[in-house]
């Protein structure tokens, strides 16, 4: 059996994730072994080093590169929630390199192990259930505890110059425990978003921007006037550099379950996560790189009792808290490894 991995290091942030590779063709008891270690730049914030143990008599050099150009081909650099702070506390995110762990650590971010690829819902999925945590999403194990009041801060990967639009959140109560949620009963209110800041310069400066300029960070506080209870955070950044056509807005929906504790009552009606958004909204389809007067941003009206959040950059957390990740004693989700 091949055996190998793939380390993604990403530029700008200290996230390494090995990814055994189980699926590919090759032959046991090798015999030799061949070296292979390529360095690609994409969208100049990711490094790709593959390496790995052929038998030299089943695989030439050509097929090979055959492979990595393959690989490098399909590999998409946008980003996810990595880590989270609520409460001075530091949570990990969830990684889709999860699947290939056992067990596969216990984080408070829903799980999606089919967005190898980070990639994004387009608008022809907005009736999908992958609008509403992204590709195939199952809940958290977890949840972080914070209290009405408290700012929540979700840390990405470097997110890409280029790809400007909103960064929304919402929130959505959960009957019960929302580890066992079934996601499409959430209805989610909007408590934050910031589309165009300013258009002085095509095109724009957006939500992304100040997300970039905060060292890839963003923080929404909790509204203190909702009721106490578990809840499902979604965050999200729509990218709008593809939106001068149709179907070309992209969605990169991410989900962390709370705890939240609070003096509150409020019980805001929400929307179904698959009833957010419609393809043809204006704020959907839309030109970014001509001169825009106003820019309505996509999604049900902000919650009266939304607290707005002033971004300021995000700095190292000497003092914050990590809290360590639990294991699951699940079985873990088996796929293919195809990037």
């Amino acid at each position: 059996m091949l055996k190998g991995s793939i380390i993604f290091s990403y530029l700008l942030s200290i996230d390494l994730l090995v990814v055994p590779i189980h699926a590919l063709p090759v032959q046991d008891h090798c015999h030799s072994f061949l070296l292979v270690l390529v360095t690609l730049s994409i969208h100049s914030s990711i490094q790709i080093c593959i390496s790995y143990q052929l038998p030299s008599t089943r695989m030439s050099l050509l097929q090979t590169a055959a492979l990595i150009g393959t690989l490098a081909a399909s590999v998409a650099a946008h980003g996810y929630v990595q880590g989270v702070v609520a409460a001075g506390k530091y949570y990990r995110g969830y990684n889709p390199s999860f699947q290939y762990v056992k067990p596969p650590p216990v984080v408070i971010g829903w799980s999606d192990p089919q967005d190898l690829g980070n990639g994004f819902i387009a608008p022809s999925s907005y009736s999908s259930p992958d609008i509403i945590c992204h590709l195939g999403a199952t809940p958290a194990g977890t949840a972080a505890k914070v209290a009405g009041g408290d700012k929540v801060e979700l840390q990405w990967t470097p997110w890409p110059n280029s790809h400007h639009g909103p960064v929304i959140d919402y929130l959505a109560k959960c009957p019960g425990s929302c580890s066992n949620v079934d996601k499409t009963t959430l209805k989610f209110f909007k408590i934050d978003q910031v589309g165009l800041v300013s258009d002085a310069t095509v095109p724009g400066t957006w939500g992304t921007d100040q997300l970039i300029a905060n060292n890839n960070s963003w923080s929404v506080t909790i509204p203190k006037s909702i009721a106490p209870g578990n809840y499902v955070l979604r965050h999200e950044i729509i990218a709008l550099h593809s939106a001068g056509q149709a179907d070309g807005a992209q969605n990169y929906p991410q989900c962390i379950n709370l705890e939240i504790t609070s003096s509150g009552t409020d019980t805001p009606a929400g929307v179904a996560g698959e009833a957010l958004y419609k393809a043809d909204a204006p704020g959907v389809v839309v030109n970014i790189y001509s001169s825009l007067s106003t820019y309505q941003i996509p999604g049900p009206t902000l919650y009266s009792g939304a607290m707005a959040t002033k971004q300021t950059k995000a700095a190292v957390h000497a003092a914050v808290t990590p809290v360590p990740t639990a294991k699951s004693t699940k079985g873990v989700h088996q796929r293919d490894f195809r990037v």
